[in-house]
């Protein structure tokens, strides 16, 4: 672990951008989760939704319960420690920095500020349109909370044609329901459901939509470097056309590559830094059939 963290470079203007995005981030993300969910007595998906539970369950022992923020952290140290193999140490270290500023941010600065205490049906949709947004600013930075991020993507890097979609589902629906049994009450699952459901249309729809493959098409003069970084971080098949520039007539390369749609800005991101004349362009495909996607249809 510690050779792989000495290879990472840290840019001071990249790091400022990505330290204003995780700051921005987790105010929105630890809103929603503490001054909506938390106040309104219901649990969404995921390890902040765990960390409600954890400090609900330990209140008669400890007074005020466990701060969630310090839940959050406890729990991802174990799945921090099973899955940083599958993660790559960028993304680890990057990470690691959102899931601290989140746990700080939910246990420090969320108890100061309004709490909502009506319609527990309203906290679940605002819940979630707040901590949707604040996810897609992590996301966008190439990090996040860590938990069931962690779990999903060391899942799909084993076993990559299972659907993100179906995994994510099984992940939070454990959570959920176990938010109705610590409340004792089934509409506590419910608006967990509800919030969870309302935070991914948010992020898709942030993100870029709701379609679940996109197709890349890259026009560029550094092909081979692209499609190398695309190939080696993260995992994904390129294919490089030859082709001529109608205009200038110029050699340039063309990159075809599909991917899911939380990919897309990293590949975006990947090509503009090693070359930033590329062209790129972002289409929606229905299915797509081969190693990484769904198996071939026989």
């Amino acid at each position: 672990m510690k050779n792989k963290l000495k290879n990472i470079r840290i840019d001071p203007k990249t790091l400022g951008i990505d330290i204003l995005f995780d700051i921005v981030g987790c105010v929105l993300y630890g809103a929603g989760i503490y001054n909506f969910a938390y106040a309104s007595d219901f649990a969404p998906g995921g390890v902040s939704g765990l960390a409600i539970l954890v400090n609900t369950l330990t209140k008669p022992v400890i007074s005020g319960g466990v701060p969630i923020g310090l839940a959050m952290l406890l729990i991802n140290i174990p799945i921090i420690l099973i899955c940083f193999r599958f993660l790559g140490p960028a993304y680890f270290a990057r990470s690691v920095k959102t899931i601290l500023f989140s746990s700080l941010i939910v246990d420090t600065l969320m108890p100061k500020l309004w709490i909502y205490q009506g319609n527990p049906m309203l906290a679940a949709i605002f819940g979630g349109i707040l901590a949707g947004a604040g996810l897609s600013c992590i996301y966008m930075r190439d990090s996040s909370t860590g938990g069931s991020d962690f779990i999903i993507l060391s899942i799909q890097k084993t076993h990559p044609q299972l659907s993100l979609g179906a995994v994510s589902l099984a992940v939070d629906g454990v959570v959920i329901l176990l938010g109705g049994v610590v409340y004792r009450k089934v509409d506590a699952a419910l608006y967990g459901m509800i919030m969870t459901i309302t935070y991914s249309l948010i992020i898709d729809k942030i993100m870029i939509g709701n379609d679940s493959r996109k197709q890349l098409t890259i026009i560029t003069s550094k092909g081979k470097e692209i499609a190398d970084c695309v190939t080696h971080e993260l995992q994904r098949g390129v294919t490089i056309v030859s082709g001529r520039g109608g205009f200038t007539g110029a050699e340039k390369d063309l990159l075809i590559c599909v991917c899911s749609k939380s990919e897309v800005f990293k590949i975006k991101r990947a090509a503009h830094e090693l070359d930033a004349t590329s062209f790129v362009m972002v289409s929606s495909i229905d299915a797509a059939y081969g190693k990484g996607f769904k198996p071939a249809e026989k």
